[in-house]
């Protein structure tokens, strides 16, 4: 059986005609080394209908007891050498992201293999940008995962693609209802040592208000996100983290961030400080 370069996991649950624009944005792609996995839980709404007449994707329909249990599911059943997760409304965000992230891959691939010493044996993340369609605007990922950014946020889950050795070693860990990919993040770059690497790249268009972020979820999210921090990050970290968060002004930060009005200007600042040149 012949082993794809990526495995493209999108988990639904009566998605509606959202399914539709996100599987026509990975058909539609210039690099075809792909497979598509659709890890349905028990849709209702006859929005699956027809995608397994497509032999380019594979639909997965079992129960599940979350969207983390149903990505540890589709992962399991997954042959690319690369796993990405699209949730249903979410989009590639051009014809040609594919083969630009397998591009980009090989590269850093072959850099490492020329480097005696340094070959890569965590694993690997390629991330990059997503654009947030609630504002317009392009969401700059960090382009170092240090400690620090870590701690505050890491590159949406949309944004990034894993080699498959990091979850056939760890999957998602099911105690987690709303950070399990952040946690995953953290534990691959930390304890793993998979290598994290920025890509020039603007990923997906991210449709944003799935469950990590309604209001009953938010009290939930930060829970975690405790939890978690105290799992990775030393108090001393931790107290110098919140303390610089505070003097650079977060909250007002993500209002600016989030709202259609300021989020542009908000933007090329933040590029600015980043020293990253605008994508297309």
């Amino acid at each position: 059986m012949n082993t794809p370069f990526f495995s493209i996991i999108t988990p639904s649950y009566n998605p509606g005609f959202r399914i539709q624009k996100t599987i026509g944005s990975i058909l539609g792609q210039t690099f075809s080394d792909y497979e598509v996995i659709v890890k349905d839980a028990g849709s209702s709404d006859g929005s699956l209908e027809g995608l397994s007449a497509d032999g380019r994707i594979r639909l997965i329909q079992q129960k599940d007891s979350g969207i983390y249990d149903g990505m540890n599911q589709a992962v399991a059943a997954a042959r690319g050498e690369y796993l990405y997760f699209l949730n249903c409304g979410d989009v590639l965000f051009s014809p040609d992201v594919l083969e630009k992230t397998a591009a980009a891959i090989r590269k850093e691939e072959e850099l490492s293999a020329k480097q005696p010493g340094e070959r890569n044996a965590g694993g690997w993340i390629f991330y990059g940008d997503v654009l947030e369609e609630k504002t317009g605007q392009r969401v700059a990922a960090k382009p170092e995962m240090t400690h620090f950014a870590m701690y505050r946020n890491l590159p949406c889950h949309q944004a990034c693609f894993y080699s498959r050795d990091l979850f056939e070693t760890r999957a998602f860990d099911l105690q987690y209802q709303v950070r399990a990919d952040y946690e995953h993040f953290l534990w691959c770059v930390i304890r793993h040592h998979a290598k994290a690497v920025a890509m020039d790249l603007t990923v997906a268009g991210y449709e944003g208000g799935g469950f990590s972020e309604k209001a009953e979820s938010r009290e939930l999210s930060a829970k975690e996100h405790g939890k978690i921090a105290k799992e990775y990050f030393s108090q001393a970290e931790q107290r110098r983290f919140r303390a610089a968060m505070i003097l650079s002004l977060q909250p007002l930060r993500e209002k600016l961030a989030s709202s259609p009005k300021t989020a542009a200007c908000y933007d090329r600042i933040k590029n600015k400080i980043y020293e990253k040149k605008p994508r297309r």
